[in-house]
């Protein structure tokens, strides 16, 4: 695996090569990767598998004309014919009065923070495996359980480079542990499945793989001979497994580039009261070890700590440079890189600020309600908030959690549901959108 300083002058070479080809600018992003995966099923051996990538994207402006192209292929020769094709592809394309690298006054030059992604113990492949297998013994040791799809411990390290012809110049390294277990309860046309993950930039920062692998098949059990829900309003509870996915529907709607195009159900409801007042959602892109953490965002400005939601708030939103000089506004710091093409998009570590009350004491006064703990589909409109995904969880009867239940929807629309949430004081902090136990009232349910 190439250094972060090695990985740096392979994207400084590129700008470098895009200018000498004539470019008015551009920015080169180098990215690299491996991972190695143990997967063991009903205690043998299934499948290894074993990763290694490197790739590196171009952009390049011709005044307000812009290009983008990535190869991985990285000799000096595909290089050069990777700038002159750029350039090409610029030339022929639109004028976007909006393109444009990042404010030169706004980049930032370090040094930044130290977010420690970096764990220098690299596991063999045999205690890969030996982690494996000890996440799938403990899930196949819970009684009832019938059956396995297999337990994987994985590990990997990758670096990411950006250097613009307008003099950013930065790059970091990151590892990843993981180690997940999906196992099956039941016989027959009754099984049920479920599973437990966890992953860390530091393997010490995983539980035990036991750990995993008993909450794997205790849930799967817990889901055995579900019930049917009758359809009709009612308080929905989110486990915080799944809560966060409404967290990243609010991301999604505070975007950029939907609010530039209004095709958000946000829209012009910046300020305004969007949640019950008090909840604060908390943006911390340089905590240590965090999952999403990075110094800087994918143009080369600036991350920083900030409160998304304030007193149920929107507070602004989530802008890379492009999407910025549409709306009039400035940049965030938000921008993100992937493979190629534009910057999107992204945020860092979050969490959703916890209440005062206790998960029991969130659904004390549910007398027919429903827990849920898994979501299916994607069935959410982002320009009207309109909310519709299947989902199974277990039913709340009496103010406390009942037998399993399966095959209904939950809809609504997330304007309403967002000013309708609360939230108990069991916020998790092992995701990279954490959040505690929520509760949201007037939900409709469909079930039988």
């Amino acid at each position: 695996m190439l250094s972060p300083q090695e990985a740096l002058d392979r994207a400084q070479d590129l700008v470098d090569r895009a200018r000498k080809a004539g470019a008015d600018a551009a920015d080169a992003v180098f990215g690299a990767s491996s991972s190695e995966g143990i997967q063991v099923r009903l205690g043998k051996l299934e499948d290894v598998e074993r990763s290694e990538s490197e790739h590196i994207s171009l952009r390049v402006f011709l005044g307000k004309r812009s290009a983008s192209i990535g190869s991985s292929d990285l000799s000096p020769q595909a290089l050069d014919e990777l700038a002159a094709r750029a350039i090409a592809m610029a030339g022929a394309a639109p004028e976007d009065a909006f393109a444009g690298l990042a404010p030169d006054e706004m980049l930032t030059r370090g040094p930044w923070a130290e977010l420690d992604l970096l764990d220098p113990a690299e596991p063999s492949p045999q205690e890969l495996r030996a982690a494996a297998q000890e996440a799938e013994d403990a899930a196949r040791a819970v009684a009832g359980i019938t059956n396995s799809d297999g337990a994987t411990a994985s590990a990997g390290t990758g670096v990411f480079a950006l250097c613009t012809s307008h003099g950013f110049a930065g790059a970091y390294g990151s590892t990843s542990h993981s180690i997940s277990v999906s196992i099956v309860a039941g016989d027959g046309a009754a099984k049920q499945r479920d599973y437990a993950w966890r992953s860390a930039h530091h393997r010490s920062d995983l539980p035990p793989p036991a750990e995993i692998g008993t909450l794997a098949g205790r849930r799967a059990v817990a889901r055995l001979e579900p019930g049917r829900m009758a359809s009709g309003p009612m308080p929905v509870v989110f486990d915080p497994r799944v809560g966060g996915s409404l967290i990243g529907h609010l991301t999604g709607a505070i975007s950029g580039s939907a609010i530039a195009r209004r095709s958000s159900f946000l829209l012009d409801k910046l300020e305004e009261q969007i949640f019950a007042p008090g909840i604060v959602l908390v943006e911390e892109p340089h905590t240590p070890r965090g999952l999403r953490s990075r110094p800087f965002d994918g143009e080369g400005l600036a991350t920083r700590p900030r409160h998304l939601v304030e007193d149920g708030r929107v507070t602004g939103w989530l802008l890379d440079s492009a999407s910025a000089r549409q709306l009039g506004l400035a940049p965030t710091g938000h921008a993100a890189r992937g493979g190629g093409g534009a910057p999107g998009v992204s945020v860092g570590n979050l969490h959703l600020q916890p209440g005062a009350v206790t998960p029991a004491e969130l659904m004390a006064d549910i007398e027919d309600g429903v827990y849920i703990t898994e979501l299916i589909g994607s069935g959410v409109n982002g320009v009207t908030g309109d909310y519709s995904r299947g989902a199974s969880g277990f039913r709340i009867v009496g103010g406390e959690i009942a037998g399993p239940i399966a095959e209904f929807t939950v809809a609504g629309n997330l304007l309403a549901m967002f000013a309708s949430l609360t939230a108990a004081n069991d916020l998790e902090w092992h995701r990279a959108i954490n959040v505690p136990t929520l509760r949201i009232d007037g939900m409709t349910i469909a079930g039988e």
